[in-house]
């Protein structure tokens, strides 16, 4: 099971993918993602025990240096995010929605594990930069009152940062909504 998740954001997607290979060569961590998002920008996601991921970062931050947006170190992570990242959640009923949305990736991140792990919801997905103009969204389901918590407790997260877009619950939304949520 995934414990800690590592990323690293640039703005070059040549240093990109030489980033994500020195993180791998740097220490004993597992390459979740690697690839290009909006606009033009590169996303690496790693995973490893905390000791290692740390390690993974501070070499790719150096390798990284100028060209990198943003960073993050999430120990403990909820393991609905990884599928969810992945969109493969296995989500088959849609309840309430919850969607945020949020000008920066990392931030996404942050406030999916934090809306997981504050409320029974099941997260659908967390939508990463691509065809989005570098946004990133989480989608959610579960009944309203965990709803509205998840989306306060997520839309917390980011909102002291600026990075926090937008909100919404919707109560009892449209069944054909699902297919084109995934």
């Amino acid at each position: 099971m995934i414990r800690t998740i590592g990323m690293i954001e640039l703005n070059s997607i040549a240093r990109g993918i030489e980033v994500a290979d020195e993180m791998l060569k740097s220490a004993e961590v597992n390459l979740l993602l690697a690839k290009t998002v909006c606009p033009g920008k590169y996303v690496v996601l790693v995973t490893g025990n905390v000791g290692a991921v740390q390690a993974a970062i501070k070499h790719g931050e150096a390798i990284g240096a100028e060209y990198i947006v943003n960073k993050l170190l999430l120990p403990n992570v909820h393991p609905q995010v990884i599928p969810a990242i992945n969109a493969a959640s296995n989500v088959e009923r849609l309840r309430d929605l919850g969607v945020l949305e949020f000008f920066s990736i990392a931030s996404a991140i942050i406030a999916a594990d934090a809306a997981a792990k504050s409320a029974d919801v099941e997260l659908i997905e967390v939508r990463l930069g691509v065809g989005i103009g570098g946004k990133a969204f989480i989608t959610l389901t579960g009944d309203v009152s965990a709803v509205k918590n998840a989306v306060t407790v997520g839309a917390n997260t980011a909102i002291e940062n600026g990075m926090l877009v937008n909100k919404a619950v919707i109560s009892a939304p449209n069944k054909e909504l699902l297919q084109h949520l995934l």
